[in-house]
């Protein structure tokens, strides 16, 4: 039997602050707005998302288009999805579930954390199957490490360097009742 250590590495303060500033980043980097959509990857991407566009709207007074990315099928484990009865069709639309274009956006993809980067080449993949955006760029609460893949962030809440018998833990209010990082490390084999 496995023994885990749990440690709460961000509280509800820490991510509101590493959100606020993420906002400010963003902003910054675009100057301003115009031309943005933030896509949130399903599940607590999407939540992360509408929470930096609300930080958007108070520092530039314009609201920003929030949509919410499903890329179930575009994951390369999708065999094991579909053995599972997972299978969800891949869509893209606004947080009402209407489909929109990324075409010629500058199209900010938001994920909780960021780890081999075989989940955002799958959504990368899906938002190229909606239209050719004029760029993408990363937001992540945690970036990790142990890329599989060069993919790297450009907005990032909390670098958290981790082994990989640790694992890292999002929880948000919107599905979880509370807001937290936590990092599992997995504590040797018992008996």
């Amino acid at each position: 039997m496995t023994e885990e250590e749990h440690l709460v590495i961000m509280d509800e303060t820490a991510i509101r602050r590493a959100l606020t500033r993420i906002a400010h980043e963003i902003v910054e980097k675009n100057k301003g707005i115009d031309n943005c959509v933030i896509v949130g990857i399903r599940t607590r991407g999407i939540y992360l998302a509408q929470r930096v566009a609300e930080r958007i709207q108070e520092i530039e007074g314009k609201q920003v288009v929030v949509s919410e990315l499903d890329i179930t099928q575009y994951r390369d484990d999708r065999k094991a999805a579909i053995a599972a009865d997972i299978e969800v069709a891949a869509a893209i639309g606004d947080t009402d579930g209407v489909p929109f274009t990324v075409q010629d956006k500058r199209v900010i993809l938001f994920d909780d954390v960021l780890y081999t980067g075989r989940t955002i080449r799958a959504a990368m993949d899906a938002l190229m199957d909606c239209g050719r955006p004029q760029s993408i760029q990363l937001a992540v609460l945690v970036d990790r490490g142990h890329r599989e893949l060069p993919i790297r962030p450009d907005f990032v809440g909390k670098n958290v360097p981790t082994s990989k018998q640790e694992q890292i833990e999002v929880a948000l209010a919107e599905i979880d009742q509370i807001d937290q990082v936590t990092i599992i490390n997995q504590r040797g084999q018992a008996g």
